[in-house]
């Protein structure tokens, strides 16, 4: 493969992205659901890799974090992404991270022209808006992140920084479905422990201590819950190869290791 990289970094096309209209508002915002298309990774990692924790070549992985932030009109300095743990922690910052991450799986901020984001690979990834407060937030949503607060934190979080919760707008990007994420019944039992309502998200599975869970249901449950609106882009990143890295298929597929993709936003400077 030929090197494609430009200097500085080129955007990607609009068919390398996924865009929702209730991320917009007056047009101060900026965001984008990235597939693995548009990027330099080859390999398994094939396409536009950003995930620092990978075996993929470090430089690859920049150029394809540049040309990410290019996409958003932001310097990959200012492209900022926590070090997920899946857990429910959320943190409002004002710059780029300068040493290490934080350790937490949401992210505010309220400072134009810093694009904050997560990466996934099955995982939902959530963008957070309030464009007339100037409040942005992005959430990493596994099953552990959702059941354990991720969601109402990050919002918590776009309050402090001057969010108005009536006026949050949240979108669920790409991520795994329900025909496509066999669970065990031990997993769904923790979902169940003080609120048996949430059988709702589980289905029968291939045998009696497997289910099939519904996390985009779950999510967004948990945010109109959390009294923001909500939504799902209704994208599936299992049933996807072409257009999305996925931890479960590379499991499935006993490969060493799997790309991902980021969702990130920014305000307009």
């Amino acid at each position: 493969m030929s090197d494609t990289r430009a200097s500085p970094a080129t955007p990607l096309a609009d068919t390398a992205i996924i865009r929702s209209d209730r991320l917009t508002g007056p047009g101060c915002v900026s965001h984008a659901f990235f597939t693995r298309l548009g990027g330099v990774s080859e390999g398994i990692y094939e396409g536009l890799n950003v995930g620092a924790g990978s075996n993929d070549r470090r430089e690859d992985v920049e150029e394809n974090r540049a040309r990410a932030a290019a996409t958003l009109g932001a310097t990959p300095v200012n492209l900022a992404t926590p070090w997920q743990v899946h857990s429910g922690e959320a943190v409002v910052v004002d710059g780029p991270f300068m040493g290490e991450r934080p350790r937490v799986d949401g992210i505010v901020t309220s400072r134009p022209g810093l694009a904050i984001g997560v990466v996934t690979a099955d995982c939902g990834p959530v963008l957070f808006a309030d464009p007339r407060n100037g409040v942005i937030g992005a959430a990493h949503a596994g099953w552990r992140g959702a059941l354990g607060g991720v969601l109402e934190a990050t919002v918590a979080a776009m309050e402090r920084a001057g969010a108005d919760r009536d006026s949050i707008a949240a979108v669920l990007g790409p991520t795994i479905t329900q025909p496509n994420y066999e669970v065990g019944v031990n997993m769904m039992s923790e979902f169940l422990d003080g609120d048996a309502t949430r059988e709702r998200f589980f289905l029968g599975g291939a045998s009696p201590d497997k289910r099939q869970f519904d996390l985009p249901g779950f999510i967004l449950a948990q945010l109109r819950a959390s009294g923001v609106a909500a939504s799902f882009v209704g994208t599936c990143t299992y049933a996807d190869p072409d257009r999305f890295f996925s931890y479960r298929r590379t499991t499935h597929r006993g490969e060493p290791d799997y790309g991902r993709q980021l969702s990130a936003i920014a305000l307009r400077g």
